[in-house]
């Protein structure tokens, strides 16, 4: 099992050192202490997760404070972008961390991201296939025909020339088995979430996933990859990590609420959030909270976490992402690593 930081912090979220210290600071414990990669999102126009509007950037910023760890974005929508332009801002990354990047490509979800680009939203779903077949293309140095400002065809390639012969890619699904095969039939790696899955569900999703993999004309031997996020807060004494999280991560969870109450409205006929009442919020809230720390994270103690981590083995998890940017306070945060580290050296 391999152990990453993930990251997806609140807006408001900040330390005397500014908003990204316990990025970097994170960054540079997980580069010297075995951890796999650093993984940053891409978010929009709310503060859940609006830390995050350009994973290139903070995984630049990763890369210039680290020598070893994998530097990928968790994810790229790609919708919201040519596959030119992430081939060349990924490159650049590539450049920066001699070698170490990496990029899971995302459909999106959330409607008014796509402010953006509008005209994306319809066909999100089919453009990411297209941009992991593209951007390969891009990543090899071929080039690709486009249309310039003058309405001519330009035959264009992408610079600067990465360092990696391949770009290491991954799909992002939110728990549809067909994300998964369609990874699978792509010949990328997997990030996914607990959020509404189970590990039994999981395990069935992982084995199509590799099914798919397995079929492919030119597989040789490869089983994949498959990421999971899970939040993650370890220490000594199980009662007093509950009351350091609590707190900060159900606050975290409300914070998310309104926006995937209002996405969920956006296609369950007759379901609208604006009806509901504090105190409905409010006790899903705490009743996600209760899921997330009993089975669906890294929370207490390294010996209950490792109960989490063997299940996540058995259902062919490869990866644990560990969201640590919920809103513990950043000193506390960083003192944990050092229980997530235990944790990783008896379970890698």
């Amino acid at each position: 099992m391999d152990f990453s930081l993930f990251y997806f912090a609140d807006s408001a979220s900040a330390s005397p050192r500014g908003r990204y210290g316990l990025l970097l600071d994170g960054a540079r414990f997980a580069d010297t202490h075995g951890f796999a990669a650093v993984w940053t999102p891409e978010r929009h126009f709310h503060e859940f997760g609006g830390l995050y509007p350009q994973p290139a950037v903070t995984g630049a910023a990763v890369a210039a404070v680290t020598e070893r760890v994998a530097v990928r974005a968790g994810s790229v929508v790609a919708p919201l972008h040519h596959p030119l332009r992430i081939a060349e801002d990924w490159a650049v990354v590539d450049n920066l961390s001699h070698g170490r990047a990496g990029v899971s490509l995302a459909s999106g979800w959330n409607a008014v991201d796509f402010a953006l680009r509008p005209e994306a939203y319809a066909a999100r779903r089919d453009s990411v296939i297209a941009t992991v077949h593209t951007l390969r293309a891009l990543w090899r140095g071929e080039t690709i025909t486009m249309v310039d400002g003058a309405g001519h065809e330009a035959v264009v390639r992408a610079f600067p020339p990465p360092v990696q012969s391949e770009v290491p890619l991954w799909i992002t699904s939110a728990g549809s088995q067909q994300t998964f095969e369609a990874a699978g039939r792509a010949g990328t790696g997997v990030l996914t979430h607990l959020l509404g899955q189970s590990f039994d569900e999981l395990a069935q999703k992982i084995a199509a996933y590799r099914a798919a993999l397995a079929a492919r004309p030119d597989q040789d031997g490869r089983v994949g990859h498959v990421a999971v996020m899970v939040h993650a807060f370890l220490g000594e004494d199980p009662g007093q990590v509950r009351a350091t999280v609590e707190e900060p991560f159900t606050a975290y969870l409300k914070s998310s609420f309104g926006l995937i109450a209002r996405s969920t409205a956006s296609v369950v006929t007759g379901f609208d959030p604006d009806r509901l009442r504090a105190s409905d919020i409010d006790f899903l809230v705490r009743r996600s909270f209760e899921t997330y720390y009993a089975s669906s994270g890294l929370f207490g103690t390294v010996d209950q976490a490792g109960t989490v981590v063997r299940r996540a083995r058995a259902a062919g998890v490869d990866e644990l992402a560990c969201l640590i940017d919920f809103g513990v306070p950043e000193g506390q945060v960083l003192a944990g690593l050092e229980y997530l580290e235990q944790l990783r050296k008896e379970h890698t």
